[in-house]
């Protein structure tokens, strides 16, 4: 089993990329969060990797650290949840923010995913909130829930909402305040 990979990134792709390992060219699927911390073409990289083993293909999915890996191989550990679905629920967000999530049983997180539907996202929400429930920093507030969902009523994806309420204050109390703030991040600043 290939279970990491060092190298130079030879192509770099939106979903996947090219690491030359010795003169030989290994095909990497990447998450979106592992994708933002690449370096550029022809620079040195390192991914920790979990090869998906199939009748026809052998697949191989890289990942910037060994949480995010953990994160997938307890995704794909549940049944009806393949590499590729776990891939692109590691790309919905940041991996603290996915685990808050599951932690908290927000579904609407997982149900954005192309074929993930609302009884597939309860089952991943019941076989992990356990796993996850003692990381700190989990629970999410409800004001938080009401905050992220505002936003995402008033036009903002899912993503970039809760990227903008990670970087509040923890100060703030009260929802209102929270989408305020929000609101001036998303909008660069301006009121």
């Amino acid at each position: 089993m290939i279970a990491h990979l060092s190298g130079i990134l030879a192509f770099r792709g939106t979903k996947h990329l090219i690491i030359n390992v010795g003169g030989v060219g290994y095909k990497v699927s990447v998450s979106l969060e592992t994708s933002k911390t690449l370096p550029k073409k022809g620079e040195a990289v390192e991914l920790f990797t979990h090869l998906a083993v199939r009748e026809t293909s052998l697949d191989l999915f890289g990942f910037a650290t060994m949480s995010e890996l953990e994160m997938f191989e307890m995704l794909i550990g549940i049944s009806g949840i393949g590499p590729r679905s776990a891939l692109g629920i590691l790309s919905v967000a940041p991996l603290d923010s996915l685990k808050r999530a599951i932690a908290s049983g927000e579904i609407v997180y997982l149900t954005k995913i192309s074929g993930i539907g609302r009884k597939t996202a309860e089952k991943i929400m019941l076989e992990l909130k356990d796993k996850l429930g003692g990381i700190d920093g989990v629970i999410i507030s409800s004001e938080e829930s009401d905050a992220l969902d505002a936003l995402i009523s008033l036009g903002y994806n899912a993503r970039e909402a809760r990227d903008a309420l990670h970087k509040l204050p923890r100060d703030l109390e009260s929802i209102d305040q929270k989408i305020k703030e929000a609101l001036k991040i998303l909008g660069g600043g301006r009121s």
